[in-house]
């Protein structure tokens, strides 16, 4: 089987170079150019080439009207070979509906496939894949999945369902992200060390996935490089607000007034820069 990927940036790119590596042969994609494609792979110069090359088509693009635009360009292809479509974007529960539809009016199979654990997960295979489709997709791409990373999650039967499991976690990601930065800023005041705060926090009912994780690797290192950049967070969360409609309450008003001011001040920063961030201001 052929896999065609289409979107080489942070995460895309150890995706395809992961699906490489399991012995897949990858047929690659990227607006910025050859450079981006993984080593062993085949690089194609534009969506059109892997739509007539690839079985399978994987999609890690910034947002839903990226991978609408791609679905389109895959079904204006003539002498397509695709037939399923695998989308690891995050888009939000609307757009993985819209592109399912798009696609199934043509026959084209779709697996809405968000990913979490940062490009850091990816490389280590640790990323957890979150899936939604009907049992026979989902069966068809069963292989490419596994490609991608070891830790993989049925979430349902319908695409957008996977979606709104993704922005449920990264909507709990920027909160206790964000939170986190003002409980330690509150603790350094008061004289604490970091290190030893995130040393108990992690033994005690405050651990998170910050303080286990982003703060030690990131911020108390001064790293600031976990690859994930705060326009992309908040894009997300504004996403979750808009999904969750009468659903999201003061909580998520709040949180996503921050991440969009400190997306504003501070365009593309690291999303773990929040901490530098809340700790000003």
């Amino acid at each position: 089987m052929t896999v065609g990927f289409v979107g080489l940036g942070n995460m895309g790119g150890v995706l395809a170079a992961n699906l490489v590596a399991t012995g897949h042969d990858v047929v690659a994609h990227d607006a910025l150019g050859p450079q981006c494609a993984p080593e062993g792979s085949t690089y194609a110069p534009d969506v059109a080439e892997v739509a007539r090359a690839a079985d399978v088509l994987v999609l890690s693009l910034p947002d839903g009207t990226a991978s609408e635009q791609v679905a389109r360009a895959l079904l204006a292809t003539d002498g397509r070979r695709v037939r399923h479509v695998v989308d690891t974007s995050t888009v939000g529960v609307t757009a993985a509906r819209t592109v399912a539809a798009l696609l199934a009016a043509e026959k084209v199979g779709y697996v809405d496939a968000p990913v979490s654990g940062g490009v850091a997960g990816a490389r280590a295979r640790t990323l957890t894949v979150m899936y939604a489709g009907s049992d026979d997709d989902c069966a068809e791409v069963e292989d490419v999945l596994a490609g991608l990373s070891d830790r993989r999650h049925r979430v349902g039967a319908r695409p957008g369902m996977a979606q709104a499991l993704k922005l449920a976690n990264n909507f709990l990601s920027a909160t206790t992200l964000a939170a986190t930065g003002e409980a330690i800023a509150f603790g350094l005041a008061a004289g604490l060390d970091m290190a030893t705060m995130l040393d108990v926090l992690n033994g005690s009912s405050g651990r998170s996935a910050a303080t286990e994780d982003k703060f030690p690797r990131h911020v108390l290192t001064g790293r600031y490089a976990a690859g994930f950049t705060n326009s992309l967070m908040n894009k997300d969360v504004q996403l979750y607000l808009r999904e969750a409609e009468e659903g999201a309450g003061s909580i998520g008003d709040a949180v996503g007034a921050l991440w969009e001011r400190f997306a504003q001040v501070e365009p593309g920063a690291d999303f773990t820069r929040i901490y530098p961030y809340v700790a000003g201001s």
